[in-house]
């Protein structure tokens, strides 16, 4: 969620009272900010996703509710040390949060462990360990409509007679003590991105969040005037025209069990209507296709934790199974491949399974990731359920990335085409008619070069190192991995090192690289990657024959807070992830709508960025999914561009001699080895593609007058990448619901009864 202060302000319309009274009292609101915390409760994109949906719902008037689990401990805190991340806890809490208000009058029960009891009534699970969920209020609210929802995380809390009932004879202390057991499950997220990890503290964490939230659901159902029928058979025939619940990847696939459990073993529903309620509730979104990401649990691991949740489990797939057997008699390969359950070694769960079979929408996040769900990742199930299978692009919100972090550049746009565009972001094409006025030109260029100024000021007090803020602004932010390609972007900086020393005396256009994110703890390519960086950048930025032609950054701590910096300050976006990997992103919207050009490949939102602005307004290059589909099918031989490109050759040779380690020679050998002999990603296939493409870049970057208006081209473009759009396609498509515009009249004045009524029925 990042910082929450001015964010509130511009969506309460207070930002410049408050900033004038904050200055009568003597204080700098911009000191005041840079003190709150970052709220950092997820990991990478699909977690700030959610955070811009919110910000969208509430804005477009919808009932809606974010619900997630309030860690005490966040993504942690990245320190560099001699060129190595080391991780610190994120003790985001230390000094308390003004922003949440705890609910313990709505505190749940969440159940664990135990066995199930059969009889004719029913199962009954019983036996089973008791953990409380005490939920946390943040308000959300939407943009000058007088329009507070709410995110709702859950904290877990032993209750009071934890290890004191059963069998315990003397240990008090200890069993006070041991309350930190069930406590645990709130302490921490698990700092994986785009990577599964088995483990049972976070399959806790996501039945935990899940079975506090599906009560809330049904208590605020039941409590609502729908609920009130005299039958108890049909008390939730309405439910799914009331409720929607939208499944954030598979980390909330266990609802879809435990919604069953609450129908059938707790309400006593019959399995057919249950499943049908089920479904039309539940709608899945798809957020990646890299194959170590989905989620896949040891059957044995959910049978000790929720033995009931397996048997449903099994039972979903029984009648799945046949279902597709009565369809396509004897294709046992397509069982197989279809089933909800992997044999073969340990038994497992595929999450993803459980979510189609288990809702009335899929989608993917752009429209290219769409399609690869449909044609290969899930291929048996979108032959079955064509219907099924949506896209929905992904967007951000204009208020945080546009309002908030470059107030010049939206001051700018707003004198031009009026102040509307900030709830409508399609408005911008009106920006169209500017892109050959001389003085809008001038004027967006200044507006850049100022956050370019007040963004190497920032560098200078952090790091030390002059900027020359009129080179170009070249950055690289993300999650590192080895899919997002950093190492490509490496291996073009050491190629522009090694230019500038062959020929010192020919124009070089400066550049500022500079590249940031956070690694997983436990994945060391990712971490060599890291400090790779740092030790190309220590060689280039103290060759005096380099001067300032050539810096290179890594940004600490990557986070929300310092996105908001630095994207108003960057001329060119890094978008290089090998075709058909990243799903979608949603740093290259918001680069683009920040007046940065992208140089990047037919990929993710991409694609549909150069349909919208035009493809020679970005800097596309390299492998389309169908000439990576290509390579893989005659093998890619790593060995045969190295020996075909002399600049490629230097600079891997450079890493492997140690010219970047001088002290550890050998210390980037598994780097080295990896790109030769097991790179899924193939950077050497895309390298000369990249450097010519760079070369483009540079060209055009000495024309400042046509640089902008390609800038002016994209921002003007950009509308589509609004989350307020993407909203609104979820509303229609899937929820079932209308957005409205509605702005509900302030507190302070009185309503007319008859308009005290909700536009909408339903609660996403």
């Amino acid at each position: 969620m990042g910082r929450t202060l001015q964010n509130t302000m511009i969506n309460l319309g207070l930002q410049n009272a408050c900033d004038e009274a904050v200055y009568q009292l003597g204080l700098d609101m911009e000191e005041l900010e840079e003190i709150e915390e970052d709220a950092g409760l997820g990991n990478g994109g699909l977690g700030r996703l959610a955070a811009c949906f919110l910000d969208s719902m509430a804005t477009l008037g919808l009932a809606a509710y974010g619900y997630g689990i309030r860690y005490e401990y966040g993504i942690f805190n990245q320190k560099i040390r001699d060129g190595w991340q080391v991780e610190e806890a994120d003790d985001w809490l230390r000094h308390g949060n003004p922003w949440e208000k705890a609910r313990p009058e709505y505190m749940l029960p969440v159940h664990f462990y135990g066995r199930v009891e059969h009889s004719a009534t029913g199962a009954k699970w019983i036996d089973t360990q008791v953990v409380l969920a005490l939920p946390y209020d943040t308000p959300v609210p939407g943009y000058m409509n007088n329009t507070v929802n709410t995110m709702r995380l859950w904290s877990a809390r032993a209750p009071n007679d934890f290890n004191l009932r059963d069998f315990n004879v003397g240990d008090y202390i200890q069993a006070v003590l041991d309350r930190n057991l069930a406590e645990n499950i709130s302490r921490v997220l698990y700092p994986n991105d785009n990577f599964f990890e088995g483990k049972e503290l976070r399959l806790k964490q996501e039945y935990f969040v899940v079975a506090a939230t599906l009560q809330d659901i049904i208590r605020r159902f039941k409590a609502s005037k729908f609920g009130s029928t005299d039958t108890v058979r049909t008390v939730f025939d309405s439910f799914p025209d009331q409720v929607a619940i939208q499944l954030n990847d598979t980390h909330p696939a266990m609802a879809i069990p435990e919604l069953m459990r609450i129908f059938v073993d707790i309400e006593k529903l019959p399995w057919d209507k249950a499943w049908d309620l089920t479904k039309r509730t539940f709608a899945y979104t798809n957020h990646t296709v890299l194959p170590e990401a989905l989620e896949r649990w040891p059957v044995d691991l959910v049978e000790k934790l929720l033995p009931r949740h397996l048997q449903i489990i099994y039972e979903i797939n029984q009648r799945h199974l046949d279902h597709i057997a009565s369809l396509f008699p004897d294709d046992v390969d397509r069982l197989r491949r279809m089933s909800l359950i992997e044999e073969g070694g340990t038994k497992r769960i595929n999450m993803a399974h459980l979510c189609i079979v288990g809702s009335h929408a899929v989608n993917g996040v752009a429209k290219i990731h769409s399609e690869i769900v449909k044609t290969q990742v899930f291929e048996d199930f979108a032959e079955l359920e064509p219907e099924k299978f949506q896209n929905k692009t992904n967007g951000i919100t204009p208020r945080r990335w546009l309002l908030l972090c470059n107030p010049g550049l939206a001051e700018l746009i707003a004198e031009k085409i009026g102040e509307d565009y900030v709830r409508d972001l399609s408005q911008l094409t009106k920006l169209h008619e500017f892109v050959d006025d001389d003085l809008f030109i001038r004027e967006v260029a200044k507006v850049k070069q100022e956050n370019k100024v007040k963004f190497a000021l920032y560098l200078e007090k952090e790091y030390k190192v002059k900027i020359n803020p009129s080179s170009m602004f070249d950055v690289h932010v993300k999650r590192i991995h080895e899919y997002k390609r950093q190492l490509m972007n490496c291996l073009h900086i050491i190629t522009m090192y090694n230019r500038i020393r062959r020929d010192p005396a020919k124009l070089f256009v400066p550049r500022t690289v500079i590249i940031g994110g956070k690694a997983a703890p436990g994945y060391h390519m990712a971490k060599m990657i890291i400090k790779l960086i740092n030790a190309v950048a220590q060689v280039v930025n103290n060759d005096p024959m380099v001067g300032s032609k050539l810096k290179v950054i890594f940004l600490e701590n990557y986070r929300v807070s310092l996105a908001e910096k630095v994207i108003p300050a960057t001329d060119l976006s890094e978008q290089i992830s090998t075709a058909g990997t990243e799903a979608s992103g949603t740093g290259n919207m918001k680069f683009m709508l920040n007046g940065a050009l992208t140089i990047g490949t037919m990929d993710g939102a991409n694609v549909e960025m150069a349909e919208e602005a035009g493809e020679e307004n970005l800097f596309i290059f390299g492998m389309r999914v169908e000439d990576v589909t290509e390579l893989d099918k005659k093998g890619y031989n790593a060995q045969l561009y190295y020996d075909r490109l002399p600049e490629l050759k230097q600079a891997i040779d450079q890493i492997k001699s140690g010219f970047f380690s001088p002290k550890e020679p050998n210390l980037f050998n598994d780097v080295v080895n990896m790109l030769f002999h097991h790179d899924r990603f193939k950077v050497f296939a895309d390298y000369e593609a990249y450097v010519k493409c760079q070369e483009k870049v540079s060209e055009l970057y000495l024309n400042s007058k046509a640089w902008t208006k390609k800038v002016i081209r994209n921002i003007a473009a950009a509308g589509k990448f609004s989350s307020d759009r993407t909203i609104k396609e979820y509303a229609r498509d899937i929820w079932h619901v209308e957005p409205s515009d509605l702005k509900i009249p302030p507190p302070n004045e009185p309503r007319d009864a008859a308009q005290d009524k909700t536009p909408n029925g339903t609660a996403a």
